[in-house]
C-alpha cells in the first residue's frame, strides 16, 4: 500500500500532523483520502511502538473539528460560489444531484445530519460548507460537529488499532496465506460496519411520516 509505505518512512510526529491536515482539508470540502490515511496510520500504530493510537485519534479529531468549522465559515460567506467551483472541479462527486441530496438531508435533519454525516463520504466533505450556506445555528453545529468528529475519528482509530494488535498476535505462527486471509476478513468487516453506519445516516433523508388529520 503506497500510503502505508509513505507513512512508515516519516517520524511519528509528522504522521500525526499529516493525519490531522489531510482530514482537516477534507473537511473544508476538498475530496482527500482522509479515512484511508486514518485507517492506515491506526494500523501502523498497532505494529510500531513509536506511534500512539491515542495521538492519532486526537489529531484526527482535531482536524475534523477545525476543518469543519472553517468549512462552515466558508459556506456561510460564499456557499454558492464554493459549490459551483466544486461542481466544475469534481463533477462526479459534487454534481447538482449530489448537492441537492445533501441539502435535503441538512434541511430536514440539521444537527443530526452533521453528526451522522461524519460516517458518510459525501456528507463528511460537505458538512461544514453546507451547514454554513444553510445558516444553521452555529452552537448546534459546533456541538454536533465536535461529537461527530470525536466519535468517528477516535472510534475508527481505536477499532482499527485493536484489530491490528489482535491480528498480529493471532498470526505469529501462521503463514503469509493466513495473514492475507485475515486482512481480507478485516477489510470486509470494516466495510460491513461502515455500511451499517451509512444506512443509519441515509435514514435521515427518509421523509417524515405525514400526520393524518381527522376529517
Amino acid at each position: 500500500m503506497p500510503i502505508q509505505q509513505w507513512l512508515e518512512a516519516i517520524p511519528p510526529l509528522l504522521v500525526y500532523v499529516i493525519v490531522g491536515l489531510v482530514i482537516g482539508i477534507e473537511s473544508l470540502g476538498i475530496p482527500l483520502p482522509g479515512e484511508i490515511v486514518l485507517v492506515t496510520a491506526s494500523l501502523l500504530a498497532s505494529q510500531h511502538a513509536d506511534l500512539s493510537p491515542l495521538w492519532i485519534g486526537v489529531w484526527a479529531s482535531a482536524g475534523a473539528i477545525i476543518g469543519d468549522n472553517f468549512g462552515y465559515l466558508i459556506g456561510r460567506r460564499g456557499g454558492p460560489r464554493l459549490f459551483a467551483w466544486m461542481g466544475r472541479k469534481f463533477p462526479k462527486h459534487f454534481g447538482e444531484t449530489q448537492l441537492e441530496h445533501a441539502r435535503r438531508v441538512f434541511q430536514k435533519r440539521g444537527a443530526w445530519a452533521v453528526f451522522f454525516g461524519r460516517f458518510v463520504a459525501l456528507l463528511r466533505i460537505l458538512a461544514g460548507p453546507l451547514a454554513g450556506s444553510l445558516h444553521m445555528n452555529y452552537g448546534k453545529f459546533l456541538i454536533a460537529n465536535a461529537l461527530g468528529g470525536v466519535v468517528w475519528a477516535g472510534g475508527t482509530a481505536a477499532a482499527v488499532y485493536y484489530l491490528g494488535v489482535v491480528a498480529e498476535k493471532w498470526l505469529k505462527g501462521f503463514s503469509y496465506a493466513g495473514l492475507a486471509i485475515a486482512v481480507v476478513f478485516g477489510v470486509v468487516g470494516m466495510f460491513v460496519v461502515k455500511r451499517r453506519l451509512a444506512r443509519a445516516a441515509e435514514k435521515l433523508d427518509e421523509p417524515a411520516e405525514e400526520e393524518v388529520t381527522p376529517a
